[in-house]
Parts: structure tokens; C-alpha cells; sequence
């Protein structure tokens, strides 16, 4: 099956994924009790001027002629204007979805760089004080609320030691790099601009490993048990057989066996990444997509609450194509996908 043949079978499942997702958000947007139209005018003003703003953002329209609007848009590109900003919503997500990038970006290689030695000392060491310990790891951060360790790792190293910083993204004063990506550790070495890099490093410290801890545990279980199976077929004892050390027959043979179905996790850790950026944002005080949807579901901003839900499911179901896609490149015996 060429690559071209997955992405025409995906792209059906894409289009209903981000129609039901907006579906369903628009509908929960609705049953939020308020008025966004009293918000904007504020208490005193007159019945009158409510009207009229409802006129002006379409909200006195039937419920299916609002949400029929807002797909005419979306199909033109369009996620419609921010009731709180007055900005159209593709332009804020525009501006905030790079800090939230990075952000998951970070988390990800943070959880996939210490997960996945963590499950191979694990698999290797099975029943030993260390794979006790790594699997003791793993269920600790599935378990553990984000919200919860973040403000835990704040009090620690920022109200207690001092070491980190307890939010933002740079210290209060210090100029961004020159706008390039919009993610300011590959701005500032691509400017060379060292301090801004090693200061926004120093501030991705602990939201990332708040943000990954999670997943961290989930890629470190996928690889112990991946692994596990590797070790346990018959070309493993057959390496053994003829020489080859237990490390080489680990690193060479079993783990790139293995790393073919953790594909998936790590693809989606991405998208859980992006969708778990709400509450580290909110704690972190992250300028990020998180804490804009936070700010606009207290405003009752139901566009810009909608384009969040779009963009980052659309994000979603991006990550699990390409995922196919890189099963494709890894494996040229898959012939198809799931």
C-alpha cells in the first residue's frame, strides 16, 4: 500500500473526526448557562445594546443556522471572530500555538528519552529491584495529576530551593529572540542568542517534565512490554547462540524490533501532549493555547473555544497519519493500516 493510499483512506476519517469534534464542542458551548453578549456589554447596559451585540455576533439565530454558519466557515478556512479579543480565532491560535508547541515538543523528548532506557533496563532486568523500581515509576506517573505535581515542583524548586523559575517563558524584562519559528529555544540559537536560549531552557524545565511525567510512565510500560516479546523470540537466542554480548543483541537486534509498535504510543503521546497543555498552562502561568481556551471558556468565548477543539484534534488525527505513515518507512511489510 503506497503512502498516497493511506492518506486517501484517512482523509474521510479526518473530515468526520473534526466535524463531530466541532459538533460536540458547539453544543456544550451552548449549554454553558450566560450570556456572552451581556459580558460584552457589561451589567448596566440596556436590553437594547444586549440585541444589538447578539445581532452583531449572530447569537440570536436558531442553534443549526449558527452551527451551519460556523461549518461554511471552517470549510473556507475560517474559525470565526473571538468574541473576548475581537480577533479572528485562527489568528490567535496562530499566535498562541507555538509556546504550546514547544512546550509539548520538549515534554515528548523529555518522556521519550529517559522512557524508553527505563524500559529497556526494565525488560532486561525483569523481576529485579530495578524493574520493580522503573514499573513503581510507571504507574506513579499515570497516576499523578498534572495539576497536582506541578504546583508541588513549584513550591519545591522555585518557593523552597529557588533553583527554577515557577512560570512564564522568559524572565520578566528579558526581550523574546527574533520571531522565527515562534519557538523560542530554536529562535535564540538560531539568532546565537545564548542567554535567551539557556533562560527559556531554564523555564521549560518544570512544566515539560510536569507535561511528560505522564507519558514518561506510559513509554517506559510500552517498551518493557515490546521488549519482553523481543527477548523471548527465537532469532534473540539465536544471536546469543553464536557470540554476540546480551547488550549488542539487546541494542542491535531486539530494540529496533521493538521501537515498530511504541510508534504508536509516541505518535499520540503528542496529541495527549497538546490536549494535556491545558492545566500545566494554567499552573505554570505557560502563555500558551491552554491558557487561551481557559481565559475564553470563562468568557464565554464559544468561537475561540471551538478552533482550540479543531485545531488540536485536527493535530490529533495528523499525528495518527503520519504514524501510519512512519509504520510504512519502518516496516515495508505492513501493507495496510488500521
Amino acid at each position: 500500500m503506497s503512502w498516497f493510499t493511506i492518506v486517501r483512506k484517512r482523509l474521510p476519517g479526518v473530515v468526520m473526526v473534526v466535524i463531530g469534534v466541532s459538533l460536540i464542542t458547539f453544543i456544550i458551548s451552548h449549554l454553558i448557562p450566560g450570556d456572552p453578549a451581556r459580558l460584552i456589554a457589561g451589567d448596566r447596559a440596556t436590553d437594547e445594546i444586549v440585541a444589538a451585540i447578539r445581532t452583531k455576533l449572530g447569537l440570536d439565530l436558531p442553534l443549526y443556522q449558527q452551527y451551519w454558519n460556523y461549518l461554511v466557515g471552517l470549510v473556507h478556512g475560517d474559525l470565526g471572530t473571538s468574541i473576548r479579543t475581537s480577533r479572528p480565532v485562527l489568528e490567535d491560535i496562530a499566535a498562541f500555538f507555538p509556546a504550546t508547541l514547544e512546550l509539548a515538543l520538549v515534554a515528548l523528548v523529555l518522556a521519550t528519552v529517559v522512557g524508553i532506557p527505563l524500559g529497556v533496563l526494565s525488560a532486561v532486568y525483569r523481576n529485579k529491584p530495578i524493574d520493580q523500581l522503573v514499573r513503581t515509576i510507571s504507574v506513579t506517573g499515570i497516576s499523578t495529576p498534572a495539576f497536582w505535581l506541578g504546583l508541588g515542583l513549584i513550591v519545591l524548586f522555585y518557593g523552597r530551593l529557588g533553583w527554577l523559575p515557577g512560570g512564564g517563558r522568559l524572565e520578566q524584562g528579558m526581550a523574546p529572540p527574533t520571531d522565527i519559528t515562534g519557538l523560542f529555544l530554536i529562535d535564540s540559537l538560531l539568532t546565537w542568542n545564548i542567554p535567551v536560549f539557556l533562560n527559556a531552557l531554564k523555564h521549560l524545565v518544570l512544566p515539560a517534565f510536569t507535561l511528560g511525567f505522564v507519558h514518561l510512565g506510559v513509554v517506559a510500560r510500552q517498551i518493557r512490554s515490546a521488549m519482553l516479546e523481543q527477548l523471548g523470540e527465537d532469532y534473540v537466542r539465536t544471536a546469543r547462540a553464536f557470540g554476540l554480548s546480551r547488550w549488542a543483541v539487546v541494542f542491535r537486534q531486539a530494540l529496533p524490533n521493538a521501537l515498530i509498535p511504541s510508534v504508536t504510543v509516541l505518535g499520540l503521546a503528542l496529541g495527549d501532549l497538546l490536549y494535556g497543555a491545558v492545566l500545566t498552562e494554567t499552573v505554570f502561568g505557560w502563555p500558551g493555547m491552554g491558557a487561551y481556551v481557559v481565559d475564553s471558556i470563562q468568557a464565554l468565548d464559544f468561537p475561540a473555544v471551538m478552533g482550540f477543539a479543531v485545531v488540536v484534534s485536527f493535530a490529533y488525527v495528523l499525528v495518527n497519519l503520519l504514524v501510519d505513515l512512519v509504520y510504512r518507512w519502518l516496516d515495508p511489510r505492513i501493507t495496510g493500516v488500521s
